[in-house]
């Protein structure tokens, strides 16, 4: 799930990077707006290998990187007035969050397996 939406960051920064060569808005405004969602897309991207991978300490940045989206899910649905893209987006971060957050992840980060038993090494 943070994969996805890593992806989606790194999309979002692809889209905007041709739009900008295109003409379409200011030049230099869309390609820093890119190359920010570039970094957070790539951000949360490293975030999902770690978690795959089972790295020590992966939990860390991911539930980082879900509070700050739900601020800015928050801010779309209320003060931006768009809540057809704020509730989904949080409502999707909330369950990110809470699967982060299930026993069985909390035995995982702690160098078990799932289903509680130690991992050797």
């Amino acid at each position: 799930m943070v994969g996805l939406q890593g992806t989606v960051g790194v999309v979002v920064a692809l889209v905007l990077s041709v739009r900008a060569i295109a003409g379409y808005g200011g030049l230099g405004v869309t390609l820093a707006t890119a190359g920010w969602f570039a970094i957070c897309g790539a951000a949360l991207l490293g975030a999902c290998t770690a978690l795959w991978r089972g790295a020590h300490g992966a939990r860390g940045p991911a539930v980082v990187a879900q509070l700050l989206l739900l601020g800015v899910a928050w801010y779309a649905a209320g003060p931006s007035a768009q809540p057809e893209y704020g509730v989904p987006a949080g409502l999707y971060c909330a369950a990110v969050l809470v699967l982060l957050f299930s026993p069985p992840a909390i035995r995982w980060s702690y160098g078990g397996d799932i289903s509680g038993d130690r991992q050797a090494g």
